[in-house]
């Protein structure tokens, strides 16, 4: 008699947040991995041509602190960060903000000899 293996759940499936569009699946792992940690995502992209952002990026809350978490988390996890930047916008001529964004390669960086 053979038994099916069930999948192990990915325990980070926690942190999904609970949202009426789905995370894009090449940012999803990135974003679960900060929600993690406590970091309070706002928005994200698996960034490319026809998407919002050139590059995976992730936007969130927090005080000057909370950018040096989401560094610290993706750099635990081994994730492939390319900028962390603080920013504002501007809608209809009045500043926002200020958020972070946490922004990632999406490939292997090239080394020089």
């Amino acid at each position: 008699m053979l038994s099916a293996i069930a999948a192990k759940p990915d325990p980070l499936e926690e942190f999904a947040p609970d949202i009426d569009m789905p995370l894009d699946s090449g940012i999803r792992r990135y974003v679960l991995i900060l929600r993690s940690a406590g970091i309070e995502t706002i928005e994200s992209c698996e960034g490319g041509p026809g998407h919002s952002f050139p590059e995976p990026t992730v936007r969130f809350h927090g005080n000057n602190g909370e950018g040096f978490k989401a560094l610290s988390a993706a750099m635990t996890y081994g994730l492939p960060v390319f900028a962390l930047r603080r920013a504002w916008g501007l809608i209809d001529g009045e500043l926002t903000g200020p958020w972070w964004e946490i922004t990632f390669r999406t490939k292997e960086p090239i080394t020089l000899r």
